[in-house]
C-alpha cells in the first residue's frame, strides 16, 4: 500500500485529495495547506487524514513513500526538490517548475536517485485525447496539417501568473502528446487589459511551428464571455474536434477534405471538395483526474516511468520558456534548442 501526503489543498488540490483518499492501492496520511479556513472545511470530511500546515511535516515524514504538491507553482521546485532528496516520489502539478534550468536539475536527480517525477498534465489522461491519438497514429486522419486550440473563459483572474502559464500548459502537453514531437520554434503575443500595472497578459494567443510544417496555434485567456475547451485536428484525410465543455459526443470525425486530381485539364479539375460522413465515437465517462492519480499510483508500485513523466513536464516547459520570450519580444519568434 503506498502511503501518501499532498501538500496544497486549494482549489485544484482538494480534487486531488478527493481522488487520492479513495483510490485502491494508496492511503492517504496526511495533508498540508497555509489556509486554516481552508483545512477546517475539509477535516471533517477526511476523518483519517492528518492536516497540517507545516509541508516539512510530509516532506520529512519517513513514513510516506510520495509527495503530491498542488500549490502555487513558484513553489514546486523548492518542494519537489527537497521531496526527492527525502527519497519521496513525486507528482507535482503543471507546470513542473517556472525555469527550465530548475526543469532540468529536477529531471537529473530523479533520475540520479531513482525516483518516479510525475507532472500533473491531465490532457494525457483523458479519454478523448486517447482516443484522438489513436485515430492520428492509425493514419484515420491522414497527414496531419495544423492544429489549434480554444481555452478561454471568464473566470477567475490570476495575479501571479499569466494567461500562458495558467492555462496553456494543457493544450501544449496535448499537442506534443497527440504530435508525439516538438517545435523547432514559437510566437507568442497577449495582452495585459485588466492588470497592465502588474504585467499579467489576460490573453495570449501562442503559435508553434514544426519541423516537417506541421502548425498548432493556442488562444488562452480568462477574459472572454464564452467557456470553451476545444481542439482542432485537420488532417490530409479527415478532421477532428475534441469539445471538452461537452458533457457527451466530445469527439466528432468529420470526412471533409480537399481531393488533389493529378491528371487534370482545368483548375477546377485539379481541386474538388469532399464532403462525407460523420463520424461520434463513444467516449468513456471516466474522470480523467481519476486515471492519472492511478496512474501515479501504478508508477510508484511497479517502479516505471510516469507518461508525464519529469522529461515530458520539461518538454511542456522548454514551450512555456520561449514563448513567454517572444511574448515579451512582440511576438518575435524563438528557437527551442
Amino acid at each position: 500500500m503506498i502511503k501518501i501526503g499532498l501538500i496544497g489543498c486549494g482549489d485544484w488540490g482538494k480534487n486531488l485529495l478527493r481522488n487520492f483518499a479513495n483510490l485502491p492501492g494508496c492511503v492517504l496520511l496526511s495533508c498540508c495547506d497555509e489556509n486554516p479556513k481552508q483545512m477546517e472545511k475539509l477535516c471533517p470530511n477526511y476523518p483519517g487524514v492528518k492536516f497540517t500546515r507545516d509541508p516539512k511535516e510530509i516532506i520529512e515524514n519517513p513514513n510516506l513513500d510520495a509527495v503530491v504538491i498542488s500549490t502555487p507553482p513558484a513553489s514546486h521546485f523548492e518542494l519537489s526538490k527537497a521531496a526527492i532528496l527525502a527519497d519521496k516520489d513525486v507528482f507535482v502539478e503543471k507546470p513542473l517548475v517556472l525555469k527550465v534550468e530548475e526543469g532540468e536539475e529536477l529531471v537529473g536527480l530523479a533520475e540520479k536517485k531513482k525516483k518516479i517525477l510525475m507532472v500533473g498534465h491531465i490532457m494525457e489522461y483523458h479519454a478523448a485525447t486517447l482516443k484522438l491519438k489513436e485515430y492520428i497514429k492509425n493514419g484515420e486522419l491522414g497527414k496531419i496539417y495544423y492544429l489549434y486550440s480554444t481555452r478561454v473563459n471568464l473566470g477567475k483572474v490570476r495575479d501571479i501568473e499569466n494567461a500562458l502559464w495558467s492555462f496553456a500548459p494543457h493544450d501544449i502537453s496535448m499537442i506534443l502528446f497527440l504530435l508525439e514531437k516538438d517545435p523547432i520554434s514559437v510566437t507568442a503575443t497577449g495582452e495585459c487589459y485588466l492588470q497592465k500595472d502588474k504585467g499579467v497578459e489576460d490573453v495570449v494567443f501562442l503559435n508553434m511551428q514544426f519541423e516537417d510544417g506541421i502548425m498548432a496555434h493556442v488562444h488562452v485567456s480568462w477574459l472572454d464571455p464564452h467557456k470553451e475547451r476545444r481542439l482542432t485536428v485537420v488532417g490530409e484525410k479527415k478532421m477532428a474536434v475534441f469539445d471538452d465543455s461537452k458533457s457527451a459526443e466530445k469527439i466528432v470525425i468529420y470526412d471533409k477534405g480537399v481531393n488533389i486530381k493529378t491528371d487534370y485539364s482545368t483548375y477546377g479539375e485539379y481541386l474538388s471538395l469532399r464532403f462525407g460522413d460523420i463520424l461520434i465515437p463513444q467516449i468513456e465517462s471516466t474522470e480523467p483526474l481519476k486515471v492519472e492519480c492511478q496512474h501515479f499510483i501504478d508508477c510508484v508500485q511497479n517502479r516505471k516511468a510516469p507518461r508525464s513523466d519529469g522529461r515530458d513536464g520539461l518538454r511542456v516547459l522548454k514551450v512555456l520558456d520561449v514563448a513567454q520570450r517572444s511574448l515579451k519580444m512582440g511576438g518575435s519568434p524563438v528557437e527551442i534548442r
